[in-house]
């Protein structure tokens, strides 16, 4: 007899371990904002140079996510996860202790890897996991841990930046304190299970079985693992998937959708406030330690937001989740590049900005950001999630990589008002390819969700996705 209160328990277990790969993620991406100040200072940046130190990572990441996809495909979502722990560890020391410009660069990107493989690994090995009803609200609790490890990074760069300011090589401190996580993650993923849809893949049915019997009741168990081995005699003929199936339309069809969303996500200028954004608030008039402290509300902000997703998602379709998270952030974009040029060296101005970095987070967080990955996670079918997701979560880093690059540039020539109008422009086209081109994914399983796609404008499942008749 199987005790009913056991799956949800041991399952909270993976959820919390899996997703301090969020935690990483999210920290490593975040504490730059605070490092960069005191690392230009001792390692002589230029805007140049310190937009090649904050967005080399994002390339890494980019090549992370397409291997990382293809690594998790073929050995499992779990050893892959192992693997990053240790890719994780080695680049946080080969950040902390660079000598110069050109090691730090090495080293964000040998992060980056592993940043870039733990956004594809963790959000597939969640949804694998996660029963249908409530695969939405654990899926997006990586998006959750991402910035909660963002707050973190705020944190410990405004404790560190206010009490040891002046001691030589204190960036180096805010960067050696995500080795604790990792080593956690590896520790911790030594003790979870492998995903029983992998499990499945590689005709390990018994331990698929067992697996489902730890996270799922009994009966929910048997019928599971029974639609998941129908889902794989379907797709017989796709057990190597690759760029060959984009000869396939619906195949064609998801990808191009998962590319734009993820491109979406990014081109919002989200990463120019969570990477620079002690930079911002010192550009429009706080000090450098007064910037670090306002900057936490950035973080704060950003988890009740990413919090209140969470709730969203049970409550409300992804899509017009979507079109009023990009709503939100545009308007709070125009609106700082409006009053950046208007009120130019007041003494209101820091503020101003600050309120509107967290109003624009709010709709980032609460909206964009949990709607991105659980759809990255959960509309490519099961024969392809990992090379689906790895080439548009390569797109997806490839964006933020040019948004991190670009972002001091734009701010040392352009200046705030300035750059903040360019991501107004990209947020209006944002707008325009989720309302033409998004379709509606909240309340199917992985297995019917993949049935929908490949049927899409037949006329027994277009009512499926009613706004998308354009797309096809």
């Amino acid at each position: 007899m199987y005790n009913k209160a056991a799956p949800s328990s041991f399952l909270r277990k993976v959820i919390v371990i899996s997703t301090l790969g969020g935690v990483l993620f999210g920290y490593d991406t975040g504490v730059i904002n605070g490092a960069l100040p005191y690392m230009t200072e001792e390692l002589g940046l230029t805007a140049y140079t310190q937009g090649l130190v904050a967005s080399v990572l994002l390339l890494g990441a980019a090549i992370g996510a397409l291997f990382g996809g293809r690594l998790a495909d073929s050995y499992g979502r779990r050893k892959t996860i192992l693997m990053l722990s240790f890719i994780f560890l080695a680049g946080t020391l080969g950040c902390t202790l660079a000598p110069d410009v050109n090691v730090m660069v090495v080293s964000r990107f040998v992060l980056g890897l592993a940043v870039g493989g733990a956004s594809v690994t963790v959000p597939a090995y969640l949804a694998e996991m996660s029963p249908a009803d409530s695969r939405g609200r654990i899926v997006t609790i990586n998006d959750l841990m991402v910035v909660s490890g963002q707050l973190l990074a705020f944190v410990f760069n405004a404790i560190l930046g206010t009490t040891m300011g002046h001691v030589d090589g204190i960036w180096r401190y805010m960067l050696a304190i995500a080795t604790v996580p990792a080593v956690l993650l590896f520790i911790g993923m030594m003790r979870v299970p492998e995903s029983p849809r992998w499990l499945v893949s590689k005709q390990k049915n018994d331990q698929a079985l067992n697996t489902l019997n730890r996270i799922r009741k009994g009966d929910e168990a048997i019928a599971e693992l029974a639609e998941i081995k129908a889902t794989f005699a379907e797709e017989a003929d796709m057990k190597k998937a690759g760029l060959k199936d984009l000869a396939t339309p619906w195949i064609r069809r998801i990808l191009f959708i998962g590319i734009g969303i993820g491109i979406v996500q990014q081109i919002t200028g989200v990463n120019s406030i969570m990477y620079y954004g002690t930079e911002i608030l010192k550009d429009s008039g706080f000090g450098t330690e007064a910037a670090l402290v306002g900057n936490i509300a950035n973080g704060v902000i950003s988890v009740l937001a990413a919090a209140t997703g969470i709730w969203l998602l049970g409550k409300v379709g992804r899509r017009p989740m979507l079109i009023t998270g990009l709503a939100g952030t545009t308007t709070s974009l125009l609106l700082i590049a409006i009053f950046s040029s208007m009120l130019e060296g007041s003494v209101v101005l820091p503020y101003i900005v600050l309120s509107l970095t967290v109003t624009f987070l709010a709709f980032q967080q609460a909206a964009i950001s949990p709607v991105t990955w659980l759809m990255l996670s959960e509309m490519f079918p099961l024969q392809i999630r990992g090379f689906g997701m790895g080439v548009t979560v390569l797109c997806l880093w490839i964006a933020n990589f040019f948004v991190g690059f670009l972002f001091p540039v734009f701010l040392e020539n352009l200046g705030l008002s300035g750059a903040f109008y360019i991501f107004v422009g990209l947020g209006v086209l944002a707008i325009t390819f989720v309302t033409k081109f998004l379709p509606e994914t909240k309340g199917f399983t992985l297995e019917q969700l993949e049935h929908q796609f490949r049927n899409y404008g037949k006329k027994s499942v277009t009512s499926s996705f009613p706004q998308n008749k354009r797309a096809q």
